[in-house]
């Protein structure tokens, strides 16, 4: 089963900001082959935060290597803002992860030698780009790291270290933002406040955020949920529930 798909109209293009059509990808071959992704089709809106989950070996991180550029499906269409990246050469590609997306992981990755401040800017400092000061005042107060501008990473807490990896994932204004188990490192009390923030920034600010999750909890926050399941596309979920959200996942074998 495949979810619905938008049918390539101009206007329908601009609503999607990232599409997947048939996407495959095998690690291996012969009996060792594992297939991680089979003609997976699913499309993202602008200004939506999507949370996709499923069972172990679903295919999830997979996903999400292919769908922001890390890695190049053996078949089918990817589509990022418009731009095919089947097209991009490696170095094209390297380029428009910088410019266009934005990415959170687990663990914080930042420079332990930079204050936060520079911590934001890096990736439009290596990328030759000025900041728009006006953007960047904003996502700061939004991430509320207003009065911890000058501090390093050692002076702040897991929450505040990754509201800093939060806004320097939006410094740049990307199309997308990937997070990858973005709470996974934190307390409950703490995720909440982080995930509280991430839907905050799409409600408020328009961004689109994609958000990869084994958590019910966590994946409550979006505006959809989107499961997976041997690499296919298995079913999705609007106004999820936690307890909505545990009880699919049990259908799907993890829960």
């Amino acid at each position: 089963m495949t979810p619905p798909r938008p049918d390539g109209s101009a206007a329908l293009d601009a609503h999607w900001v990232v599409r997947l059509d048939g996407v495959r990808k095998t690690y291996g071959k012969g009996a060792g082959a594992v297939h991680a992704l089979r003609d997976l089709s699913l499309a993202f809106a602008r200004g939506t935060f999507t949370a996709v989950m499923g069972p172990s070996g679903a295919g999830k991180s997979t996903f999400l290597h292919c769908a922001a550029g890390l890695d190049r499906p053996d078949a089918g269409s990817v589509v990022l803002g418009g731009t095919e990246l089947a097209q991009l050469s490696e170095v094209d590609l390297t380029i428009m992860r910088r410019e266009r997306v934005g990415f959170i992981f687990q663990a914080y990755n930042l420079m332990a030698a930079l204050t936060v401040a520079d911590n934001i800017t890096l990736p439009l400092m290596l990328a030759g780009r000025q900041p728009d000061n006006q953007w960047l005042q904003q996502v700061v107060t939004q991430v509320g790291l207003a009065d911890r501008m000058s501090h390093r990473p050692s002076e702040l807490s897991g929450g505040q270290q990754q509201r800093v990896a939060i806004a320097r994932a939006l410094a740049a204004r990307p199309e997308v933002v990937f997070a990858d188990e973005p709470t996974g490192a934190l307390d409950t009390r703490t995720a909440k406040q982080v995930l509280t923030l991430l839907r905050e920034v799409v409600d408020t600010l328009g961004q689109t955020v994609i958000m990869v999750t084994h958590d019910p909890i966590a994946a409550s926050y979006a505006h959809r949920v989107v499961f997976l399941a041997d690499g296919r596309y298995a079913e999705e979920m609007t106004h999820p529930t936690p307890d909505r959200v545990a009880e699919r996942m049990t259908r799907l074998g993890e829960w």
